[in-house]
């Protein structure tokens, strides 16, 4: 039969079962665990994005003598986009990275130790709450600062430390701060717009490093860190 519209499905109309609501909890798991793996391999595309643009641009830079220093300025540009899109599934990836935590911590784990007594008498609430109305768990700014630190700082030092390198040594190595001036500027392009940029690009980064908001749960703080492998005390895991 179906329902008269306006009215609600009574789920409390018939007791739930045991093996009713562990099989729910076990559905529920593995969707929420397909979904941040999910997200956790489109984090991991733009990462590749990002190296294999870098890599490209580097090898194109240094393979000709006359190919313009710009290059790999845009290029550093290019990065700064996939940042920002990393940032962004970083937070979708959290939200089921969160619900899949506390599945783990206060269902699973209890079970494997014989002792089903969750540590947070609440998690079913709180998973449900963010199921009804989920939000974000990071904004922006922590997101970008956790992607940063993570992988791209490095990718930043490749293309800022290849341009200088440019500049420094291709077509021919410079040995004035006026020869300096003639490989940055070019055209009607005055040599202070390009030495801007970077000196622009480089402060944004030092500001998302010492400023941005740090993530509250980075992924290494699920993890222990003691070196004795299955003899360590699970109590003394970092939450």
């Amino acid at each position: 039969m179906f329902e008269e519209p306006g009215q609600h499905a009574d789920y409390e109309a018939k007791s739930l079962e045991r093996q009713e609501y562990i099989a729910a909890i076990v559905h529920l798991y593995r969707g929420e665990l397909y979904r941040a793996n999910s997200w956790r391999m489109r984090l991991d595309n733009t990462t590749n994005w990002s190296i294999i643009t870098t890599a490209g641009l580097l090898t194109f830079s240094f393979d000709g003598q006359n190919h313009t220093h710009w290059v790999l300025i845009i290029g550093m540009l290019l990065i700064t986009a996939f940042l920002s899109f990393e940032a962004r599934r970083f937070r979708f990836f959290d939200v089921w990275r969160y619900r899949v935590r506390k599945i783990e911590e206060n269902f699973y784990g209890p079970i494997l130790r014989r002792d089903p007594v969750s540590q947070d008498a609440a998690w079913g609430a709180r998973v449900a709450e963010d199921l009804l109305h989920p939000v974000f768990k990071i904004s922006f700014r922590a997101a970008l600062r956790a992607r940063f630190v993570r992988n791209y700082w490095v990718i930043y030092c490749a293309l800022i430390g290849g341009w200088v390198l440019k500049i420094l040594l291709q077509p021919t190595p410079v040995r004035t701060w006026a020869e300096i001036e003639e490989k940055l500027g070019g055209g009607l392009i005055p040599w202070q717009l390009p030495l801007g940029v970077v000196i622009l690009l480089i402060l944004s980064l030092a500001m998302i490093w010492t400023v941005f908001p740090r993530s509250a749960l980075s992924e290494e703080s699920y993890w222990g860190h003691s070196g004795h492998g299955a003899d360590r005390d699970l109590s003394d895991l970092d939450r």
